[in-house]
C-alpha cells in the first residue's frame, strides 16, 4: 500500500455537527411551516481542512471529539474525506453541535453549542507535528473563548518557531462584536499571522471602514505582516498583496446557503497558495469554489460530476 503524502497543511480548531433547517419561506414569529432538517458535518476549522484535500493539498486536522456517537462519526467521515486527524477525546464534553438557520433568502445564522471542541488544552497539542508543519490554519472560533484560544495560540507559536506559515480566519462579526475589538484584535495580532481571511462584515467591524479597498488596507496595519483576502460574497473577493489591491469578481452562483462559503474559500486558497501559486489565481480559484457550494446545502455538499470538472480544471 502506497503510504499517504506528508501533509502541507494543518488545521487546529472546531469540527462540530450542523443541524441544518431549511425554509422557502418566512417563518412568522410563534408560527410554523414546513422545511427541510438535515445532519451535516461542520465546524469552520474542519471545513477549511476537509476543502483543501478536497482541492488536492495533503492536509491534517487536530481538534477535539468526545467519547459519543457524533464522535465517531466526525472520525469516520474525515476519514472518507482523506484528512489525516490527530484526535483529542474527552469523556467530559460531547462532541460540538450547531443550529444553523438557513432562511427563505439563503441567508444563515447560528447558535453554537459548546462542544469539546471549546476545550483543546494547550498540553493537549501534537507539538511535534505542529513544529515539523509547513503551515497551520486557525479559525476565529478558537479564539472567543478560553482554553481554545490558549491552544490555538501556542499552536501558531509553534508553527513559527519550526519556520511555518501560519492562517486565520476571523470567524464572525458578531462574536468579535460581543468579544470587543480591541479585545479580539489583542489576542490574534500579536500572532503574526502571514494570511487572513475576513469577510465584508468582520472586515467592517474591525476596522471601522466600509469600501473594501480601505478595509483591506487598514487590516493590514492591524496585521502587518498578513496577506488579505477579503471575501465579499456576491462581489467576489478583494486581495491585498506587495501593496496591491486587486478586485477578484465573483464565478456565477445561485444562493441556496451561505453555510461554509467562506470556509471552502479559505480551503480552496490554501490549497492553491501553499503549491505555489500566486495569490490572485488562488483566490479566482477560491471564487469558484465558494460559488460552487451556495448552490448546494451544508458546509461540505457531495461532491458531484460538476464538482470534479471545476477542481480537474483547477489542477
Amino acid at each position: 500500500m502506497t503510504p499517504s503524502p506528508e501533509p502541507v497543511l494543518t488545521v487546529v480548531g472546531d469540527y462540530a455537527w450542523d443541524v441544518l433547517i431549511r425554509t422557502n419561506a418566512e417563518l412568522l414569529p410563534g408560527g410554523d411551516i414546513f422545511g427541510e432538517v438535515q445532519l451535516a458535518p461542520g465546524g469552520s476549522a474542519a471545513n477549511s481542512a476537509v476543502w483543501a484535500r478536497r482541492c488536492g493539498l495533503p492536509t491534517r486536522f487536530v481538534g477535539k471529539i468526545g467519547h459519543d456517537r457524533f464522535g465517531q462519526l466526525a472520525e469516520e467521515e474525515l476519514r472518507a474525506e482523506g484528512v489525516e486527524a490527530a484526535w483529542v477525546h474527552t469523556e467530559a464534553h460531547l462532541t460540538g453541535s450547531v443550529a444553523v438557520w438557513i432562511d427563505h433568502h439563503g441567508e444563515r445564522s447560528m447558535v453554537s453549542g459548546k462542544g469539546a471542541d471549546h476545550y483543546l488544552l494547550p498540553s493537549e497539542l501534537p507539538v511535534p507535528l505542529l513544529r515539523a508543519s509547513r503551515h497551520l490554519h486557525l479559525s476565529a472560533w478558537s479564539f472567543f473563548g478560553d482554553p481554545p484560544r490558549a491552544a490555538a495560540r501556542r499552536a501558531a507559536k509553534v508553527t513559527h518557531e519550526g519556520g511555518g506559515t501560519v492562517s486565520f480566519d476571523p470567524g464572525s462579526f458578531q462574536m468579535i462584536q460581543e468579544m470587543g475589538v480591541d479585545t479580539f484584535i489583542g489576542v490574534t495580532s500579536d500572532l503574526h499571522f502571514d494570511l487572513i481571511f475576513p469577510n465584508y462584515e468582520e472586515g467592517q467591524v474591525l476596522t471601522g471602514e466600509d469600501q473594501p479597498e480601505r478595509i483591506a488596507r487598514a487590516l493590514k496595519e492591524r496585521y502587518p505582516s498578513a496577506l488579505v483576502a477579503l471575501k465579499l460574497d456576491a462581489e467576489g473577493s478583494c486581495l491585498l498583496a506587495n501593496g496591491e489591491a486587486v478586485h477578484l469578481p465573483p464565478a456565477p452562483g445561485r444562493l441556496v446557503d451561505a453555510t461554509g462559503a467562506g470556509d471552502a474559500f479559505a480551503g480552496a486558497f490554501l490549497a492553491a497558495w501553499l503549491r505555489g501559486v500566486e495569490p490572485k489565481a488562488a483566490a479566482a480559484g477560491a471564487n469558484r469554489v465558494s460559488a460552487w457550494v451556495i448552490e448546494r446545502v451544508g458546509a461540505r455538499p457531495e461532491p458531484d460530476g460538476e464538482l470534479r470538472r471545476l477542481l480537474a480544471s483547477l489542477g
